[in-house]
């Protein structure tokens, strides 16, 4: 196309050029210049033909693009179609699966599981826990402590009573709206005290409990509630008056996490506790070692002076018997002062006599 273009504009333009030569040519020669013009007649003729005949190609060339384009936009469109029909048939199914205040429920206790497996080692939590021996009902999970005390977490997501308050601000009706909300409200307040009841029960457990809001939107909602007579926040109240505190995702999952440094440190704490009594004993050890080698060294110091006592004796026998080999010789006056020894360790007889 871009060829077929450029070819036509080349040829214009030896056109006007020419063109501009012949009129030149006519200014100087004004004789009689027919067949020249005939002939110019004849190439300007030919050069339309070959551009509409160039035209015509590129005619027929953009409009087989131009099909092709549009019938990949439609296949495109055709394809883009299919998928949004199936992402309402996989939405409808969703719808399905979680009608109703069961299935919720159950979506909720799934969301609270993975935040515990994600943040919590699994020996720090079990699920499924009965709290009271009087009563059938579990917990859906329970934290474990130090020395085996237990913080009892339900979750809970009435989510016909949360999607009434944003039907009531799409419709723009303040009076549902505010209605909306203070059922929410009664319903976490019936869910906070029957948790109270069933679950809080020190010292098993703390006293305490979670009540797990599986959205942010839903925390969002519950944490900025007012009671409209006493202008109390609600998590205040429930916390007040049930011992119950409301989480949602990012509020349990630092919680957890703190929890989770909690146990770490714990650990840290109990082995520097375990080096510290290894590291008495061994120092009571050293110091029995220390006192052995004191009572020690004291015997051998008794030896050595054993053994001296003993070679000043054989000393003064040597000297005696030295005596009475030589009754001439009687020149020191005490026979038990010491002789003089050799390098070796002997008395050196020359000396002494």
């Amino acid at each position: 196309m871009q060829d077929s273009l450029l070819y036509i504009i080349l040829v214009l333009i030896g056109i006007v050029i020419y063109l501009l030569i012949a009129q030149r040519k006519n200014k100087e020669e004004p004789k009689d210049n027919t067949q020249e013009l005939n002939n110019l007649k004849e190439s300007i003729n030919n050069s339309f033909n070959t551009m509409s005949a160039s035209f015509n190609n590129l005619s027929k060339d953009v409009t087989r693009d131009m099909t092709q384009t549009l019938t990949s936009v439609n296949e495109k469109v055709s394809v883009f179609n299919t998928q949004v029909e199936n992402l309402n048939k996989s939405q409808e199914g969703i719808n399905k699966i979680l009608a109703g205040v069961k299935k919720y429920g159950t979506l909720a206790e799934f969301s609270l599981a993975s935040l515990l497996k994600d943040l919590l080692p699994a020996s720090q939590f079990i699920s499924n826990v009965k709290m009271k021996e009087d009563t059938s009902e579990n917990v859906e999970f329970a934290i474990k402590l130090q020395d085996g005390v237990l913080v009892p977490v339900d979750s809970h997501f009435p989510i016909e009573k949360f999607k009434a308050i944003d039907d009531a601000y799409q419709a723009d009706d303040k009076k549902a709206a505010a209605d909306a909300r203070t059922k929410l409200a009664r319903v976490f307040r019936d869910k906070a005290k029957s948790v109270n009841e069933k679950y809080i029960v020190p010292p098993k457990s703390t006293d305490f409990a979670i009540v797990y809001a599986p959205t942010e939107s839903l925390f969002s909602e519950l944490s900025s509630y007012q009671d409209p007579s006493t202008k109390e926040l609600l998590t205040q109240e429930l916390m007040k008056k049930y011992k119950v505190v409301i989480l949602g995702p990012n509020t349990l999952s630092a919680y957890l996490q703190s929890l989770h440094m909690g146990f770490q440190t714990l650990k840290v704490q109990k082995h520097a506790t375990e080096i510290y009594d290894h590291l008495k004993r061994i120092s009571t050890r050293f110091n029995l070692h220390f006192n052995n080698i004191l009572v020690l060294r004291k015997k051998l110091e008794e030896a050595m002076s054993v053994v001296d006592s003993f070679g000043k004796d054989a000393r003064s026998i040597n000297r005696s018997l030295d005596v009475i080999k030589n009754p001439d010789d009687d020149d020191d006056p005490d026979p038990d002062s010491p002789a003089p020894m050799s390098a070796y360790g002997q008395i050196d007889k020359r000396k002494v006599s």
